[in-house]
């Protein structure tokens, strides 16, 4: 009898396993694009840290200088910097977190801030290493990273900020709800709603991003404030982040390079991976 529960019970946790590990999809994904690897939900590299009031979730993949991935808000996912994990983790100690209130990171109590974002990567970086970081951000993302870069200049190297442009209270109306989410991509929502802890909070979240982007001014301030070098990069067809902005933006940092990916829109690294790898590699390798 106990064998045959052993048995059992055994059965069970390599079906959960599998399970845990089905393929995720990324916003808006194409058809004929697959990811073999649930990044974003990988038991096998995944762990937790609290960060103040919330538990943020990351994943660990690859030895050497340490890289750190930030995805883009609302409709992002750490699924979406596939292609990066892919290319780095060979050479490189790959930190890929899922921002708070993303995927399998709590929300927490507090409202959402870029510096907010900023302590809770560096509570990760600081629970896997002591070493300074390279960051790579999308997005909302390369927002976080801009603010991580300014407060902790001695532990950022160097930054890939991708759809990140100057912005000033009223220049862009934040409105969108967990509703429309839902209505523009039903499937991503819906797989992201079983990964989050608290699922009921979802519009929750989303109002808590329109309060922060609605009220947020990122110019002179805080870009001239980054020491380390970074390579801004955009679409050039990104209507919500003009190309203008990313410039003015790049021309705040001392250290800046700019990289403008024609025809494509606001994921210009999803839409032409091998036009902005062309870019990044060599600027990670200076």
């Amino acid at each position: 009898m106990t064998s045959k529960i052993f048995s059992i019970l055994f059965f069970l946790s390599g079906y959960m396993a599998v399970q845990a590990q089905q393929p995720l999809r990324r916003a808006f994904q194409p058809a004929g694009v697959t990811y073999k690897i649930p990044y974003g939900n990988n038991p096998t590299a995944g762990h937790y840290v609290q960060a103040k009031d919330a538990k943020i979730y990351y994943e660990v993949y690859g030895k050497g200088q340490p890289v750190v991935l930030l995805h883009g808000g609302l409709f992002g996912s750490t699924v979406e910097m596939t292609d990066f994990i892919e290319k780095l983790k060979a050479n490189h100690l790959v930190i890929a977190i899922s921002t708070r209130g993303h995927g399998k990171s709590e929300l927490g109590t507090e409202p959402l801030t870029l510096e907010q974002r900023a302590n809770d990567a560096m509570a990760v970086i600081n629970a896997v290493t002591k070493d300074s970081v390279i960051v790579i951000g999308f997005s909302d993302g390369g927002y976080s990273a801009y603010q991580l870069g300014a407060m902790y200049p001695n532990r950022v190297k160097k930054m890939v900020v991708m759809g990140a442009g100057e912005l000033r209270p009223g220049w862009r109306e934040f409105n969108f709800t967990a509703r429309q989410a839902m209505d523009f991509d039903k499937a991503f929502i819906e797989q992201q709603l079983k990964l989050m802890p608290e699922p009921n909070r979802l519009e929750e979240m989303f109002a808590g991003v329109r309060n922060c982007y609605n009220k947020l001014t990122v110019s002179k301030d805080l870009l001239g404030s980054i020491k380390c070098p970074v390579l801004v990069m955009a679409g050039d067809r990104d209507d919500g982040n003009p190309v203008e902005r990313v410039v003015s933006a790049a021309r705040y940092i001392p250290k800046h390079q700019i990289c403008i990916i024609p025809n494509t829109g606001h994921g210009c690294f999803l839409e032409n991976f091998e036009a902005a790898w062309a870019s990044i590699l060599p600027f990670l390798k200076k």
